[in-house]
Protein backbone atom coordinates (compact mmCIF):
# COMPACT_ATOMS: atom_id res chain seq x y z
CA UNK A 1 0.00 0.00 0.00
CA UNK A 2 1.36 3.21 -0.92
CA UNK A 3 1.38 5.05 2.68
CA UNK A 4 1.91 8.63 1.09
CA UNK A 5 -0.81 8.02 -1.11
CA UNK A 6 -3.30 6.73 1.77
CA UNK A 7 -2.28 9.76 3.79
CA UNK A 8 -3.29 12.37 1.36
CA UNK A 9 -6.99 10.86 1.14
CA UNK A 10 -7.00 10.95 4.59
CA UNK A 11 -6.05 14.71 4.94
CA UNK A 12 -8.31 15.63 1.61
CA UNK A 13 -11.20 13.57 3.62
CA UNK A 14 -10.72 14.96 7.47
CA UNK A 15 -10.68 18.78 5.29
CA UNK A 16 -13.72 18.31 3.33
CA UNK A 17 -16.07 17.74 6.41
CA UNK A 18 -13.92 20.48 8.17
CA UNK A 19 -11.95 18.15 11.10
CA UNK A 20 -9.10 19.59 12.24
CA UNK A 21 -6.00 17.14 13.31
CA UNK A 22 -6.37 17.74 16.76
CA UNK A 23 -10.34 16.95 15.97
CA UNK A 24 -9.80 13.82 14.32
CA UNK A 25 -7.28 12.56 16.82
CA UNK A 26 -9.54 12.94 19.58
CA UNK A 27 -12.39 10.64 18.31
CA UNK A 28 -10.28 8.15 17.24
CA UNK A 29 -8.71 8.21 20.30
CA UNK A 30 -4.90 9.22 18.86
CA UNK A 31 -2.49 12.32 19.45
CA UNK A 32 -2.36 15.05 17.10
CA UNK A 33 0.79 14.24 16.12
CA UNK A 34 0.00 11.09 15.33
CA UNK A 35 -2.48 12.21 12.28
CA UNK A 36 0.20 14.05 11.10
CA UNK A 37 2.22 10.85 10.56
CA UNK A 38 -0.86 9.23 9.01
CA UNK A 39 -1.18 12.05 6.47
CA UNK A 40 2.15 12.35 5.65
CA UNK A 41 2.87 8.86 5.18
CA UNK A 42 5.44 8.93 7.85
CA UNK A 43 3.67 6.14 10.10
CA UNK A 44 1.04 3.55 9.15
CA UNK A 45 -2.50 3.50 11.63
CA UNK A 46 -3.36 0.28 13.14
CA UNK A 47 -6.40 -1.73 11.02
CA UNK A 48 -8.21 -0.70 14.14
CA UNK A 49 -7.33 2.54 13.41
CA UNK A 50 -8.05 2.46 10.30
CA UNK A 51 -11.29 1.33 10.41
CA UNK A 52 -12.01 4.32 13.13
CA UNK A 53 -10.46 7.09 10.55
CA UNK A 54 -12.69 5.32 7.75
CA UNK A 55 -16.03 5.60 9.73
CA UNK A 56 -15.23 9.28 10.86
CA UNK A 57 -14.47 10.45 7.28
CA UNK A 58 -17.12 8.37 5.28
CA UNK A 59 -14.21 6.47 3.68
CA UNK A 60 -14.15 2.89 2.24
CA UNK A 61 -11.22 0.78 3.43
CA UNK A 62 -10.63 0.12 -0.05
CA UNK A 63 -10.03 3.11 -1.32
CA UNK A 64 -7.09 3.82 0.94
Amino acid sequence: MDWYAAGKKIHDAREKIGLTQEELAEIIGVTPASISYYENGKKRPSFDKIKKICAVLNLDIAEL
